[in-house]
């Protein structure tokens, strides 16, 4: 595929809905956000594990309103935790995938508000700071820091995302590439590092594969399907989503299945017959005997506790 054609892609993406569980508030489409996928979410109270796939683009998660705790690591290593208000910030560029949890700190509403920087808004940022014949940069991590700039940068973006029926692509495009050369000078590693390719799916790929698993939940895994979404061979796909994800395509629609099967067990009365068929599973002994593998405890121990 062309720069062209996933520059195309990933401006005009739609809604992650529950990849990321939460409300979707608000997601950019169109020729105005080129190259910037931009979308704001409101989250639930608590979040006790979430993957979040690598993939190739920057992404700045900047929280807009509210506070939380939220602990991150890569795949079964330590958890570092930080406790987040409005203003903070998380640069995530990691080739590898991390899992997330949080707890809000107070009653209002907890909003962040997502950031895909394309990687043709990077290179351009790096040609304009080095030089046209610079080598790519490598950004380093940021986990709940402060930047006067980036929120300023932001805080426009998000008002042209949600209050204008018609945004303006000269501010969003001069604004997408005010803060790519900000990321790029003030986050490049200062001692060079070589860059470790992710192997994985573009972010518009990965959003589009995931809505499809979302969607089909109760559903047997299709492989075909969901590498028909990827526009990959089956054998192509299968690698990339796991170099993204960590996971085997049939082993991350287990996990997206048990979030869903928590959700439904802490936020709903939903007979526990009823969740397990919601999520795939016609046989209540099954899907009692995969939840406890996967969260440590029976459906409706797990239920009791939340409710004590």
């Amino acid at each position: 595929m062309t720069t062209e054609n996933l520059t195309t892609e990933l401006s005009t993406a739609e809604a992650l809905d529950e990849r990321v569980p939460g409300d979707l508030i608000a997601t950019s489409k169109g020729k105005p956000w080129r190259d910037l996928l931009v979308q704001m979410y409101v989250r639930r109270p608590v979040q006790e594990s979430l993957l979040i796939p690598a993939v190739p683009e920057p992404l700045i998660v900047w929280v807009v309103s509210g506070a939380a705790r939220v602990e991150e690591r890569e795949l079964g290593a330590a958890w570092m935790a930080n406790e987040v208000r409005a203003g903070d910030f998380f640069l995530q560029t990691s080739p590898r995938p991390c899992e997330l949890r949080w707890r809000t700190l107070t009653d209002e509403p907890f909003r962040v508000m997502h950031v895909y920087l394309g990687l043709p808004l990077i290179h351009r940022a790096v040609g304009d700071l080095h030089g046209a014949d610079a080598a790519p940069v490598q950004l380093r991590e940021v986990s709940g820091g402060t930047d006067a700039v980036i929120t300023n940068q932001l805080s426009i973006l998000r008002d042209e995302l949600l209050n204008r029926r018609h945004p303006s692509a000269m501010l969003v495009q001069g604004l997408a590439s005010s803060l790519a050369v900000h990321v790029v000078r003030v986050y490049a590693s200062e001692t060079p590092v070589a860059a470790t390719p992710h192997g994985g799916l573009p972010a518009f790929k990965m959003h589009r594969v995931l809505n499809a698993m979302q969607e089909r939940l109760h559903q047997e895994l299709d492989l075909s399907r969901l590498a028909r979404e990827a526009q990959l061979s089956e054998a192509h796909f299968s690698r990339s989503f796991k170099k993204s994800t960590g996971f085997a395509p049939s082993r991350y629609l287990v996990r997206l299945r048990m979030e869903r099967a928590r959700r439904l067990l802490r936020e709903t009365g939903m007979p526990i017959v009823e969740v397990g068929l919601e999520v795939g599973y016609t046989s209540p002994s099954h899907f009692a005997q995969v939840f406890r593998r996967e969260v440590g405890a029976l459906p409706s121990d797990y239920r009791n506790a939340g409710n004590n």
